[in-house]
């Protein structure tokens, strides 16, 4: 089991889940050789310490490190990580390739398998945010730019996230009217499928979401 699901298995099952793909994640991770070719390709940095490595990269707008052979995931401040965020960050390392941007922006559905999630995606991620923000969308510009987002141009309130080095995230409402209801949408540069699987893009923009909301 590579990734873990946004799905919403038992406590029980959810701590097996996670205890595998850390597991294969870490092994994953461990069996690479160039690390200093791993963290140019994710733009993360490697510096030695007394009995192993550590790469440091952000997440979020907040240093985090991967701390070898333990494979210790943590946030530089203390702030706990979810299981999530461990395995975003992980996954990341993994599958990072090095493509620049191609500053082409793609929807959800433009993803491989996209269309497979998308009815979870739109779920766990842009109904909570209308739910939130439809009617005061100042303050998600607000709660974005508190997390490193910077207000961006496009709809009628926008911001852009770099959600990890090379993850690029754009998310965009329209206002509704006595008409037609509220639309927001999150785009992402189409390099994207470089640095993550869909599954896991699915997981990063639900924590995304819900750490808006909780901010909001």
């Amino acid at each position: 089991m590579g990734k873990l699901s946004s799905g919403q298995p038992t406590r029980h099952g959810f701590d097996e889940a996670f205890r595998q793909a850390y597991q294969l994640a870490s092994r994953r991770l461990m069996d690479i050789a160039d690390l200093h070719a791993l963290c140019h390709r994710s733009g993360a940095t490697l510096a030695e310490e007394a009995g192993g490595k550590v790469i440091s990269l952000d997440y979020f707008g907040q240093p985090c490190c991967v701390i070898l052979p333990d494979v210790d995931v943590s946030a530089a401040n203390g702030e706990p990580l979810s299981p999530r965020d461990k395995l975003i960050i992980l996954h990341y390392l993994i599958t990072a390739d090095g493509s620049p941007l191609t500053n082409k922006l793609i929807t959800f559905k433009e993803l491989p398998e996209g269309a497979v999630y998308y009815p979870t995606y739109v779920k766990r991620t842009i109904k909570p945010l209308l739910d939130k923000f439809a009617d005061r969308p100042e303050s998600l510009i607000a709660a974005a730019e508190s997390i490193g987002g910077v207000k961006a141009e496009t709809g009628d309130f926008s911001f852009h996230l770099n959600t990890l080095p090379r993850v690029s995230l754009t998310m965009t409402l329209w206002l509704g009217d006595e008409e037609l209801p509220s639309e927001g949408n999150i785009l992402f540069d189409s390099s994207i499928t470089d640095y993550l699987p869909t599954e896991d893009i699915t997981v990063l923009c639900e924590i995304l979401a819900w750490k808006l909301v909780k901010l909001g």
